[in-house]
């Protein structure tokens, strides 16, 4: 089907026949089984939903920077039924496409917009999300204007204090976009994200060990209070250093690994 940046075209799993992938400009961009909302086949977003199982139990309002098809948003209202959710994506017209396609729920509980992410994330009000998630690709890149720390300060501004902030990363070794990123990450959240378990990433073993082109998803936490010590101690707040997010990761059907602390510090080369 002709969208606005292209075309678009779903294809069903011959041993799966309600699980649809969407691929845009040639290009996988979503996966969902039609009978189960709660389904995710890409490894990334397995990764991100691992984090955002983290935050305390109920609805929360998110925040999709590059919607393609709501694989992610679909499995949230699944996982937290009542959450409020803004999908962004540039192609109206495949906004509209997989309305009709795929099993979305509906607004209020899911709006869908139609406009450039970076412009959307600038006009939407301070601490209104409790995630923003951070999809977008322009071939097998982020946009420039979505990436380093013009960005981080955006997302930084729009999440409330404690939310959790997720970058899909694609990278090559040795990893000099995650690394920038990570880098810029530190400096809008707080010098001691790190330290403090609010800051880290996670990726599959041999992207990290940089013996291939891989996804590195990004996580960043905003302070819970203005404490310059960026300090974890109420249990409301998510701490990446969390034993149970390590565990989940290694156990996903491609074993993840998490990187925090004095790791994550030492792969965006900050001072310890």
């Amino acid at each position: 089907m002709p969208i606005d940046t292209g075309t678009a075209h779903v294809e069903q799993d011959p041993d799966h026949p309600a699980r649809m992938t969407l691929h845009v400009n040639g290009v996988p961009s979503s996966c969902l089984d039609l009978a189960d909302p709660g389904f995710l086949a890409f490894e990334y977003l397995q990764q991100m939903a691992a984090v955002i199982d983290l935050l305390p139990p109920g609805p929360v309002r998110a925040l999709h920077l590059g919607a393609a098809g709501c694989a992610l948003p679909r499995q949230v209202e699944h996982a937290r039924p009542g959450s409020r959710q803004l999908g962004v994506d540039i192609d109206a017209r495949l906004l509209t496409l997989v309305r009709d396609w795929f099993d979305l729920p509906r607004s209020p509980r899911l709006r869908l917009r139609a406009e450039d992410a970076g412009h959307a994330l600038a006009g939407l009000p301070a601490a209104s999300f409790d995630v923003v998630v951070r999809d977008v690709f322009d071939g097998d890149r982020t946009p420039d204007h979505l990436v380093g720390a013009e960005f981080a300060v955006a997302a930084h501004r729009v999440l409330r204090p404690g939310g959790v902030l997720l970058a899909n990363c694609a990278d090559r070794p040795p990893l000099h976009l995650a690394r920038r990123e990570a880098a810029a990450l530190a400096d809008a959240f707080g010098t001691e994200s790190a330290r403090t378990g609010r800051l880290g990433l996670v990726a599959e073993p041999a992207v990290l060990k940089g013996r291939r082109y891989g996804n590195v998803v990004l996580a960043a936490v905003r302070a819970p209070t203005d404490d310059p010590a960026g300090r974890t101690d109420d249990p409301a707040v998510v701490d990446l250093r969390d034993a149970g997010l390590a565990r989940d990761l290694r156990s996903l059907p491609v074993p993840a690994r998490l990187l925090v602390t004095d790791d994550v510090t030492r792969f965006a080369g900050l001072s310890a």
